[in-house]
């Protein structure tokens, strides 16, 4: 009985020897992990901490682009911080010191107690560009596997670690190849100092009084398109100075735009990475401008295209689309080469029928075109998909995939056929006969749906020449979603109605789809008049060649 009990009490010792055994086996790792956790939580806490305090425009990143060099410890990272403004690159322990260390780009400089009229280099050591060269002695730099040599930090210049002198540390930066487009920090310092004491001769401040500055704005829509706006942020603050660089998610045109009356008169240059929704924003905002009685500084307007359709784009010459093949630098010399031109603006008034007239008539403003019937129903019905799950159209090709779908769905379905008996169609006040339509498109611009020139069609036949700056709209008609598309493939040519200085439209009965510049509605009966607005002052870029333009001189 004895060893029984023994043997009882040796196998429920073993028991809870294995319970301890089974729950430390199961808890090590939950809390292990739980601490792991805790301190990475922390440690993310206090990088967003100094991210927010800091000067610097300080982004996380899990894998550099490139070889990459901690700027304080010197060893080879992967991943860590880079600010998107001076370009330094730190690992994730030696934030907290190379915040503290370095200066980042001043958008003003400090008081000197004088009018500064130059300032030196701000030299960043290590992570040059790759391909880059020394100006002093002409050979490439950062080749060797370690943080070494130097960059400004404004005229990009480089210089080897054996070349750097002391006079160099001294030396007046020039602002390199883009000093026409930036604004340098001494010229904003002056400026708000002859601002305090009521001083508005801006014109006597250099650079002010140099001859070819024309300092560039840009605007970028992040939400656009393809969503390479973040990219292009830090790439233009890499360039130019931080302050001309706006992200329109987090500041209206309107405000950015108020820094065109501290630069001088018809020499400011806007470059908008956007679609053409977003080039209309801006637009809008410079005719506030002209309200204020600011017409004096106006600025041009260059586009980068970002968004699906992009016609305004193209029409300029700025491209159907960009997706990251064409180098920051070049966009840069594009916008200085550009030429000035003219843009025609129109006023678009729906006023409803019935209620009395008690009503107030819509008004938009429109840049590209206005139509009624298929094309405006696939826009709408696009519309409404992408605001039900925004996430899925972040790509320009599923944007047109889904354009695509409904056209196609638009052919056997036919919703919008027998237009012509329920609109009437008058140009500059005479009403036109219209033949069997599906839809209507009035054109201020040449390309239309996404690349089409649809006011040419096959350009088998001749037609009245059309322009943006003419005081003219083109009006068209389609017989369908199908026409539309041999249309856009130059298999067949629209219906073409006239070229007319004022527009109207009446719709009579049902309930009918329209839109003006991508932005639909459905629409009742109503009156739609499209008269003349304005003029927006564009830049035309002569360069960019067009998949239209190469097959025209291939031919």
């Amino acid at each position: 009985a004895g060893m029984e009990g023994s043997g009882e009490a040796s196998r429920a010792v073993a028991d809870w020897r294995l319970a301890v055994w089974t729950l430390c086996s199961v808890l090590l790792p939950v809390l292990i992990t739980a601490w792991c956790s805790f301190q990475r939580s922390r440690r993310q806490l206090l990088i967003r901490d100094i991210f927010r305090k800091s000067k610097h425009d300080w982004h996380y990143t899990d894998l550099f682009g490139q070889p990459s060099y901690c700027c304080v410890c010197a060893q080879h990272i992967l991943r860590g911080a880079f600010c998107g403004c001076c370009g330094l690159r730190v690992s994730e322990r030696c934030l907290k010191k190379a915040d503290q260390r370095f200066l980042c780009k001043e958008i003003m400089m400090r008081g000197t107690g004088g009018a500064p009229s130059s300032m030196p280099h701000h030299w960043i050591r290590g992570n040059v560009p790759l391909c880059s060269c020394c100006m002093v002695c002409k050979q490439q730099c950062g080749t060797q596997p370690k943080l070494c040599d130097y960059r400004c930090v404004w005229c990009q210049y480089t210089v080897h670690d054996e070349c750097m002198v002391d006079c160099l540390r001294t030396e007046d930066c020039t602002f390199g190849e883009f000093k026409d487009l930036i604004i340098p920090p001494y010229y904003l310092s002056t400026i708000n100092q002859m601002r305090k004491e009521k001083r508005t001769s801006y014109e006597k401040v250099v650079p002010y009084c140099r001859k070819h500055w024309m300092p560039v704005i840009v605007l970028a829509n992040t939400r656009s398109g393809n969503n390479m706006g973040e990219t292009l942020l830090g790439e233009f603050k890499m360039l130019l100075n931080p302050v001309q660089v706006f992200d329109l998610s987090k500041i209206a045109p309107a405000k950015a735009l108020q820094l065109c009356t501290l630069l001088p008169c018809n020499a400011v240059r806007v470059l908008v990475c956007g679609g053409d929704g977003t080039v209309g924003w801006v637009l809008d905002a410079i005719d506030e401008m002209k309200i204020k009685g600011q017409e004096r500084y106006i600025p041009q307007v260059a586009i980068l295209p970002l968004g699906t359709g992009n016609d305004l784009s193209n029409t300029l010459g700025w491209g159907a689309g960009y997706a990251g093949e064409v180098p920051v630098e070049q966009i840069l010399r594009n916008v200085m080469e550009a030429d000035g031109i003219k843009l025609d603006r129109w006023k678009v008034q729906v006023t409803n029928k019935g209620y009395y007239n008690l009503r107030k008539p819509k008004v938009f403003t429109m840049n590209n075109y206005f139509s009624i019937g298929p094309d405006a129903l696939m826009a709408l019905n696009f519309h409404a998909h992408r605001e039900k799950t925004p996430s899925l159209f972040s790509s320009r090709i599923i944007n047109k995939a889904v354009y695509f779908f409904y056209g196609t769905k638009d052919c056997l379905v036919q919703e919008c056929k027998d237009l012509n008996k329920k609109v009437e169609l008058e140009l500059d006040g005479e009403r036109i006969e219209l033949p069997n339509l599906e839809g209507i498109i009035v054109l201020n611009i040449g390309y239309w749906g996404g690349g089409c020139r649809i006011w040419e069609g096959m350009g088998d036949e001749p037609y009245p020449l059309a322009r943006h700056d003419d005081g003219l709209l083109e009006v068209v008609g389609v017989h369908g979603s199908f026409h539309c598309a041999q249309i856009q493939v130059k298999l067949a040519n629209p219906v073409r109605l006239g070229q007319a200085h004022t527009v109207r439209l009446i719709l009579k009965s049902s309930k009918m789809p329209m839109q003006v510049d991508g932005e639909p509605w459905a629409q009742g009966p109503c009156t739609v008049t499209i008269t003349h607005k304005t003029h927006a002052l564009m830049l035309y870029h002569s360069g960019e060649q067009t998949d239209d333009d190469a097959s025209s001189l291939s031919e």
